[in-house]
């Protein structure tokens, strides 16, 4: 893939990968923004490795869902994304994340792999099969994830 194209589809892919990141990251913002950065350069640095035998959406959302899970494994086991996106101050969140805050809270609550499948069925419209290259698990185990985060997200989520 030549640099043109990568830079084309990139910009494609830009806003859907940081509404993904930003719900993995409990509505934080800056740590989605540093997460979606580090995964676009992996992605540029691997662009020759990319055969085409996916989508382009998908091979970059699985680098993005490596890079967030790198920095979870990395993260101090006293600190939580949910505690970083509850005590950021009012001037830093958006209106958005500001309306959504219950949903980014029920969010963090769930475990990792239902909070992906969750993010990229609801949020980016991604396809079971999609799903499944992206988090690298059987179509079977991805619906059971969104089964199980939905039940999850509804105890978690005062209607």
């Amino acid at each position: 893939m030549n640099q043109e194209r990568f830079i084309s589809q990139v910009r494609e892919q830009q806003e859907p990968l940081r509404r993904f990141l930003l719900a993995l990251c409990g509505g934080d913002a800056a740590l989605a923004d540093d997460i979606a950065q580090d995964a676009l350069v992996r992605a540029y640095v691997a662009s020759g490795s990319f055969l085409g035998l996916s989508k382009f959406s998908t091979w970059l959302f699985r680098i993005a869902y490596n890079c967030y899970i790198d920095h979870c494994r990395k993260a101090r086991p006293d600190q939580t994304s949910l505690d970083n996106a509850v005590t950021l101050p009012a001037s830093e969140t958006s209106d958005a994340s500001f309306r959504y805050q219950q949903l980014y809270q029920a969010l963090e609550r769930i475990p990792e792999k239902e909070k992906a499948a969750i993010a990229l069925f609801y949020f980016e419209d991604k396809s079971i099969k999609e799903i499944s290259a992206i988090l690298n698990m059987p179509q079977g185990t991805v619906k059971y994830q969104l089964s199980m985060g939905r039940n999850h997200l509804k105890q978690y989520i005062q209607l």
